[in-house]
């Protein structure tokens, strides 16, 4: 005795009756694929995925960004390659050092091209940043190591990090040594750093202050291994805002 065929079994045989049906019925009509991926606008398009996480790091940049650099855009072309390859992959992207006079805008490029990350819309957005002379005040011990090594281990983990103005702290063993420490492990782990100086790398004559006499070879060697080394020149724009107001 034939047994009767399942559900599974009856639905090759219903489903090409009802394609024969319309068929007959609407000879002019044919089948095709039915396009029924996600728009940039539908949750599981990609875009619409890094769009959400665009917002998010940005949110996470306004609330490390100063109130005067809530509007930095970066506009140097270099400054625009770090970015896209840090948001793209954060430790391929080496350290940013932008050097050149009081005034010429490094601070706002700076956080311009930490602002281009996180609109990119980067899997993980993490930044801190701090002048050189507050950061090393943060770090100064102030009756317990134990939290200057804890507060020292997380910038050097960080994702991102800004040491702007390097170079104007008051040099002591204490500061080379938390300067050396910080770079050398950022250098290490392969994570960036943004540093903003008035000092060039390597000056061009002899007896000038640089970065290689004030961090020492080293450190000088690190960064010039590894560091988009950009000059920042013109007129001190806070100066000429001044003038102009």
């Amino acid at each position: 005795m034939p047994q009767p065929q399942t559900l599974a079994q009856q639905q090759p045989s219903m489903l090409a009756r009802l394609m024969a049906g319309i068929a007959e019925r609407h000879p002019h009509i044919t089948a095709g694929p039915i396009d029924d991926a996600p728009s940039p606008d539908e949750p599981g398009h990609p875009e619409f995925h890094r769009r959400r996480r665009a917002e998010f790091a940005l949110t996470r940049w306004r609330a490390a960004a100063p109130q005067r650099y809530q509007d930095a855009t970066a506009t140097h072309p270099a400054i625009h390659t770090w970015a896209d390859a840090a948001a793209r992959d954060i430790t391929a992207a080496g350290f940013l050092v932008l050097t050149g006079p009081v005034g010429s805008g490094k601070t706002h490029q700076a956080y311009g091209a930490l602002r281009r990350v996180a609109e990119a819309g980067p899997k993980r957005f993490e930044m801190i940043a701090a002048t050189a002379p507050d950061l090393y005040g943060r770090l100064r011990p102030g009756g317990s190591m134990q939290g200057t090594e804890a507060d020292l281990a997380r910038l050097c983990r960080i994702p991102l990090l800004l040491l702007d103005d390097l170079g104007t702290e008051k040099l002591s063993e204490w500061t080379e040594e938390i300067t050396y420490r910080l770079i050398n492990a950022r250098y290490n782990e392969c994570l960036p750093l943004i540093v903003t100086t008035n000092y060039p790398v390597r000056a061009a004559g002899q007896g000038q202050p640089d970065l290689v006499t004030r961090l020492g070879d080293r450190l000088a060697s690190r960064l010039a291994q590894t560091a988009t080394v950009i000059h920042i020149d013109g007129p001190d724009l806070r100066r000429t805002n001044r003038s102009s107001a």
